[in-house]
């Protein structure tokens, strides 16, 4: 597997949430992390319903009480640990993943990403 470096796991406040930029499968990409603890989540940062970016500002992506991922268009809410579209017009579908792995303090991206989760 290809991977980069995407941040420290500091960089991102636990139980919070940031965006970075990444190549993946070839192309500069929005990538969004959630970090829980020592690990991190990662998801493009694309509405599986209209493709738009998922942030209410630069690297915010959770609804008030931090408990899922929401969308700044529609307000379609995400579980955080699979990116499955559990309320809103994309209910069913889900985020495209991003490989990641936390290692010796640093988070790491696959450069090719997964399919989208359904």
């Amino acid at each position: 597997m290809t991977e980069q470096r995407l941040c420290a796991l500091d960089d991102i406040a636990d139980g919070g949430s940031d965006r970075f930029e990444a190549t993946v499968d070839g192309q500069p990409q929005w990538v969004m992390a959630i970090r829980r603890g020592q690990s991190v989540h990662t998801y493009l940062n694309e509405c599986p319903h209209i493709g738009s970016p998922l942030d209410f500002r630069p690297g915010e992506f959770l609804n008030e009480d931090r408990t899922h991922i929401m969308c700044s268009t529609h307000e379609a809410l995400f579980r955080i640990e699979d990116g499955h579209c559990i309320d809103g017009p994309c209910e069913g579908d889900g985020l495209t993943p991003v490989e990641a792995e936390v290692r010796d303090g640093e988070v790491y991206v696959a450069v090719v990403s997964g399919e989208p989760v359904t």
